[in-house]
């Protein structure tokens, strides 16, 4: 089970290697990776709307690397709306793509919290704001998922997309989105699961872990964790080839079929 690192991972030189790929995405959006970028693999993979997406500066769409697509859930009556007035938090907001989606939502009088903690992508999403006319709903705050920049009970929604993977410690994750949710709020996750468990030399390989396969969880184990973490309702609603393409799924995702998933969740009110 990937809810935590192996014993004796070395989880600082995760981290290192997290913020130096995006860090390079910020700066090189059309270099090569592992996994597909932009707003063109976002509508035709993930279901965003390019009409929508075309509204965006394209300094947030051109560096979107997400895996799903969280507000797609907020078109499902039983999930609910964004509404004007919420407080949204995008959890690693990247450069923004989804948090600049929300914060439209949510305008005038909401506000769209995005938390990063790679400089390039939150220098990104802070200008990407501006030139959306956003920058007075949208803040950006530095932080890492461990530990959010947040004040308890505070959050209506929390958005995530293809982050939670790449957290060494996932319980504790999970139990800082269920602290920052106001009673009756709502997680809106997408992220990576696989469907069969790893070989503990792949979840020792702290290149497969930023490859955001070797901390992928097994299907079935994202509800036990966000039940373990007091969150409640938790259920897969989607389901993308978000590496159809790409060189991860030559090397190991087809083998183990690897794939993206919205997942709901929300706080007791």
């Amino acid at each position: 089970m990937a809810s935590q690192c192996p014993i004796g991972f070395d989880t600082e030189t995760l981290r290192d290697q997290v913020r130096a790929t995006y860090e390079r995405v910020a700066r090189e959006p059309a270099g090569d990776f592992h996994f597909h970028r932009g707003p063109k693999y976002a509508a035709r993979h993930l279901g965003y709307d390019p009409s929508e997406l075309a509204q965006l500066p394209e300094l947030a769409t051109a560096r979107f690397a997400g895996v799903g697509n969280p507000l797609a859930m907020v078109s499902d009556p039983d999930i609910g709306l964004l509404s004007s007035g919420q407080v949204v938090l995008d959890h690693a907001c990247g450069a923004g793509m989804d948090l600049l989606l929300a914060a439209r939502r949510v305008a005038p009088n909401g506000r769209a919290i995005g938390v990063d903690m790679t400089p390039g992508m939150r220098e990104c999403a802070l200008r990407a704001a501006e030139q959306a006319g956003l920058a007075d709903v949208v803040e950006i705050r530095a932080g890492v998922y461990e530990e959010l920049p947040v004040a308890d009970a505070s959050v209506d929604v929390v958005i995530s997309n293809g982050v939670v993977n790449l957290a060494p410690d996932k319980a504790r994750v999970l139990r800082e989105i269920r602290r920052v949710l106001k009673p009756g709020g709502r997680l809106l996750l997408a992220d990576v699961i696989v469907q069969r468990e790893l070989t503990l030399d792949a979840r020792s390989n702290p290149d497969l872990w930023a490859s955001c396969i070797g901390g992928a969880l097994v299907e079935g184990e994202l509800a036990e964790l966000s039940a373990a973490a007091g969150l409640v309702d938790g259920r897969i609603v989607q389901r993308f080839n978000c590496f159809m393409g790409t060189s991860a799924e030559d090397k190991v995702a087809k083998d183990l079929f690897v794939h993206g998933i919205n997942f709901f969740a929300r706080k007791k009110a």
